[in-house]
């Protein structure tokens, strides 16, 4: 069983550096400008100092927030293994009620429209 992990390992290994070398893009292709590095929301061509849109820095903090947030529900899950208690099941619903009051009230304020007026 050992050996059969050994030679998968080594087949797999194989396959993925054959990949690697029929889909590597070499620089003298003439696509260094698609191997430059990409930084979203910034023409790579521009100058440096350029300012950026304040929308886009706003939906950025948003996303951050909400995707914090979201991320504190994992370890219920956890907890409602171990028990299942009423107290639990009302606190993770208070939490998402507050999580959706805030997504609404964003919504409204208009932050989360990337195009608005």
């Amino acid at each position: 069983m050992f050996f059969a992990g050994v030679i998968f390992a080594f087949l797999l290994s194989s396959v993925l550096l054959m990949v690697y070398y029929f889909t590597y893009f070499s620089m003298e292709s003439g696509l260094e400008e698609k191997m430059t590095p990409f930084e979203c929301g910034f023409d790579p061509l521009s100058k440096m100092r350029t300012p950026f849109s304040t929308r886009f820095f706003l939906l950025v903090v948003l996303f951050l927030i909400f995707d914090v947030e979201v991320a504190l529900l994992f370890p219920v899950l956890s907890a409602f293994t171990s028990s299942s208690s009423i107290m639990i099941l009302v606190i993770v619903l208070a939490f998402i009620a507050i999580l959706l009051f805030g997504m609404f009230h964003e919504w409204n304020e208009g932050a989360l429209d990337w195009v608005s007026g």
